[in-house]
């Protein structure tokens, strides 16, 4: 018998009609044998997440508000799964412990405070599936100034599984040598979930969501967008980055470094076989490509010297200058004699002035010219680098579309095509680069 690392999302561990369906999905396949979970997710649109819940509980904590009354509104939710399943998870004496945190002056941290949303999720479930409980922060590990530690992390997991038949371990935290919590970014429970399938050497790491794997395109832009059955983990790591968000970009790392292929599964649609994430899958059907994904809200700023591939030095200048302003670059196009930088708008608020008197001084250009309001579109797919006249297709699609390209970039890897389109026409690109290589065939 094989092994699977199991994660459920917030959405499928919310309250406990979605706990009882992780159970039979776990019940179903003896493998399941470590679970990963996350802080409930919302129940319905207007509900909060958990997570959301304690961070505000914090705000409420360094205003020195009141904060009983939120606290009750998490402390009622747990309380009600914990009945609803009918277990003793200890959530009372939980919630005691943490209550005498918040009241005693101790300081506690906000990582600490934005983690029991996991830990007291895990705590249930664990009891509800009668497995064993493994506390995140035994063996999650962090440095004393927060850098994670993934080697100390693989053995400490090794370990501590090898003593257990079945478990369930909260996502999202860690802790430092001396027991302090230390969080990964918001999504963060997915790396566990990948971190207990590297080190338990799993056959395959399940990531249990809300929807049947990926789409080739945002449901919400492109209307009955065609599931993605298969796709490589370069692939996927493209598509997250440039904003397909099932799963957290950084997961994808631990299984790729042990070779464990990641399903993308839906609680609510069990028997669905979902996207699969291997070194070098290739989808079913032969797409020339494998899928669309992008962001708005960019500006590029354009930069033109004449006999700027003679000048040694020319682009570290730039980079040294929005070092200097704590700004990172999603990507440099350049040609003989220009080079543009394009930025996420929000790194440049109050300083793109500032920026661009500092580019004019210290490289001496011709001209900077500044483009706001653009948006990114990523076409992916590795067949695109063997299949002739991808490019054509694309350009001629937006052409007919009457969508403006203002930028073009592709990487070196040939597995994607980058273009910079006007925030406004954003939705009108991605449904002309689906038309024609999707809905065309």
């Amino acid at each position: 018998m094989g092994l699977k690392v199991v994660k459920f999302g917030g959405s499928s561990v919310a309250d406990a009609i979605q706990i009882k369906k992780t159970r039979d999905i776990i019940q179903t396949d003896p493998a399941r044998r470590f679970v990963v979970v996350s802080a409930p997710g919302k129940r319905f649109d207007t509900d909060n997440k958990v997570t959301d819940l304690l961070y505000l509980l914090k705000t409420h904590l360094e205003q020195n508000a009141p904060f009983e009354q939120v606290f009750q509104v998490i402390k009622d939710r747990f309380s009600a799964m914990e009945s609803d399943l009918g277990v003793d998870a200890g959530i009372t004496e939980e919630f005691s412990a943490i209550e005498h945190k918040l009241t005693s002056g101790e300081g506690i941290s906000a990582d600490y405070i934005a983690s029991r949303g996991e830990y007291l999720n895990a705590k249930i479930i664990a009891a509800f599936l009668g497995f064993d409980f493994i506390d995140a922060a035994d063996v999650i590990k962090f440095s004393e100034k927060g850098k994670f530690l993934p080697d100390d992390t693989n053995i400490a997991i090794a370990k501590a599984l090898k003593e257990h038949a079945h478990a369930v371990i909260p996502g999202f935290y860690g802790a430092r040598p001396d027991g302090r919590i230390k969080t990964f970014s918001r999504g963060g429970s997915d790396i566990t979930g990948a971190l207990v399938a590297q080190a338990t050497g799993a056959d395959v790491y399940e990531n249990w969501t809300d929807v049947s794997g990926f789409l080739m395109a945002d449901p919400r832009i492109v209307k009955n967008a065609r599931g993605i059955s298969a796709i490589s983990y370069m692939e996927l790591r493209e598509l997250s980055y440039m904003g397909a968000s099932v799963l957290h970009e950084n997961a994808i790392f631990p299984a790729r470094t042990a070779g464990i292929p990641i399903n993308i599964r839906n609680t609510n649609r069990p028997d669905d076989p979902g996207t699969i994430i291997t070194a070098d899958a290739a989808p079913k059907d032969n797409s020339i490509i494998t899928g669309i994904a992008g962001n708005k809200d960019f500006t590029v700023i354009a930069i033109y010297k004449n006999m700027l591939s003679t000048e040694v030095g020319f682009i570290k200048r730039i980079l040294s200058i929005l070092e200097d302003y704590d700004v990172s670059i999603e990507h440099i196009p350049s040609g003989i004699d220009t080079v543009s930088v394009v930025i996420a708008s929000k790194y440049l608020e109050g300083v793109l002035e500032d920026i661009v008197d500092d580019i004019e001084r210290k490289t001496q250009a011709d001209s900077v010219e500044v483009f706001e309001d653009m948006a990114l579109i990523a076409t992916v797919g590795s067949r695109m680098a063997s299949v002739p006249g991808v490019s054509a297709r694309l350009f001629t699609a937006l052409y007919e579309a009457g969508v403006n390209i203002r930028m073009i970039d592709q990487g070196s890897s040939e597995m994607n095509i980058i273009v910079g389109v006007e925030n406004k026409d954003f939705e009108t690109a991605i449904r002309a680069i689906y038309g024609a290589f999707v809905d065309a065939g």
